[in-house]
């Protein structure tokens, strides 16, 4: 087995189903830092695909291999996280393990870290010599281009790619932005740069984005949805915690589910009881499933026994969280008589409650 020498530079991938990538990975580690006392560490989120399996083989022939596997927890930024709170090197690099982030470039990023230059390096695809030619498919061009523009409206610094998943930085540099991590979604280097003053030291470095090499992309428009409510709450400065936006949102959804099952229901002949009771289970049922994706998606229900206990905790808790409703707004009207203040407050009251039951009873 490889000795272990003091370590330089921590490399952190985060990982998710990657089994068909980890050898040919490690591999190119191996070539193109010949001369840094390298490790990397692993996070794997428990991929069913034997991910963990694979480090491990290679971690027991190479002891510069870590890997810190997480049951039960999941995200890209707070798999990050964990990877640098696990090592102890003054320089990190945070790239993918799926093969499109370019190795052959590292030494040109960690260079002016090492030598005090600079304290963030990002690997852009969008500055001369770049390329992302490498994304699958125009939808996840779009969606790329689309974060990288309101990246950049509320971002201090100048970056042609702000939502780079590829670069290295500086251990006191992250020791700064900590505190104020949520953790929460995909795209940790923007989130670190929102929580830097202006006097970090910025730098990039081109490379071109190659094709994956095995299994799937990520990326899709949930990833999107939950950058743009991660840019909410950094606006918001974290009065309120980004996860009940989104769970309003669901529930914004959910009245218009409905109203349009209730409308349908009263059309095909049922009254307006039944109608009413129809559009509310609908809605309650939209909302869960809604949740379970979008709201916790770091920690989903799976499983028929946990869905259908979930599904009736969320039910009996919505629907006293209806009668709060109603009861703060009939309170509200019979002391001041105004019909919208009463509506909204009671409204506000039953997202509060519902909220409260999902994060503490059903997504605990």
């Amino acid at each position: 087995m490889t000795a272990r020498p003091p370590v330089e530079l921590s490399i952190i991938v985060p990982c998710f189903n990657e089994a068909g990538n980890i050898q040919l990975f490690y591999t190119a580690i191996c070539k193109v830092l010949t001369d840094t006392a390298w490790e990397i560490i692993f996070v794997d989120d428990d991929s069913p695909d034997g991910t963990s399996r694979i480090v491990t083989s290679i971690a027991q022939q190479d002891a510069r291999v870590r890997l810190l596997r997480r049951v039960g927890r999941r995200g890209l930024s707070s798999a990050v996280i964990e990877g640098v709170l696990a090592s102890t090197a003054p320089l990190l690099v945070v790239m993918d393990g799926d093969m499109q982030h370019d190795e052959s470039i590292l030494p040109q990023m960690i260079s002016p870290l090492r030598e005090n230059r600079q304290d963030i390096t990002v690997a852009s695809r969008h500055m001369e010599g770049g390329d992302s030619a490498g994304l699958a498919h125009r939808g996840r061009h779009l969606l790329s281009r689309t974060g990288i523009r309101l990246g950049q409206i509320f971002l201090k610094h100048p970056l042609t790619d702000p939502m780079s998943g590829y670069f290295a930085f500086r251990r006191d540099c992250f020791s700064q932005a900590l505190p104020k991590l949520t953790g929460t979604g995909f795209k940790i280097l923007l989130e670190m740069l929102l929580a830097l003053p202006r006097s970090v030291r910025m730098g990039e470095v081109p490379f071109v984005f190659r094709e994956r090499h095995a299994g799937e992309s990520k990326l899709g428009p949930i990833v999107l949805f939950q950058f743009l409510g991660m840019l909410v709450e950094r606006v918001i400065g974290h009065i309120v915690p980004m996860r009940f936006f989104v769970f309003a949102f669901v529930g914004a959804l959910g009245i218009l589910v409905n109203l349009a099952v209730s409308e349908g229901a009263r059309f095909a002949g049922l009254g307006f009881g039944a109608s009413q009771s129809t559009g509310m289970v609908a809605a309650i049922i939209t909302n869960f499933f809604l949740n379970n994706c979008l709201t916790y998606h770091d920690r989903p229900l799976k499983g028929w026994l946990r869905l259908s206990t979930g599904f009736a905790v969320f039910m009996v808790g919505c629907s006293l969280g209806a009668y709060a409703n109603i009861g703060v707004a009939e309170m509200i009207y019979h002391a001041d008589r105004h019909w919208s203040q009463a509506s909204a407050a009671g409204a506000v009251i039953g997202v509060v409650w519902n909220y409260a039951v999902a994060s503490t009873l059903v997504w605990r």
